[in-house]
């Protein structure tokens, strides 16, 4: 289910199919996932989840699977 809202987030904030949002997923592998979208990301993933991201976690987040280990130190299970 988060997984799922996960893709759903990362979809929406890149304007992107949700079937190209797998765990080899990587910034800047895209156009689309440039540093503006990048913060847009961070943001729809706070929201998301209610959470806050330090800062080196959201420097850290590079990948669609990275996304996943980081939220699972804030509890978010997958």
């Amino acid at each position: 289910m988060n997984e799922q809202k996960l893709k759903a987030i990362f979809a929406e904030a890149l304007g992107i199919s949700e079937s190209i949002v797998v765990d080899d997923l990587l910034y800047n592998s895209i156009e689309q996932w440039d540093s503006i979208a990048h913060m847009s990301l961070i943001a729809a993933i706070d929201e998301g989840f209610d959470i806050m991201m330090d800062t080196d976690d959201v420097i850290d987040l590079s990948s669609f699977a990275k996304a996943k280990e980081i939220l699972s130190k804030y509890g978010v299970e997958f």
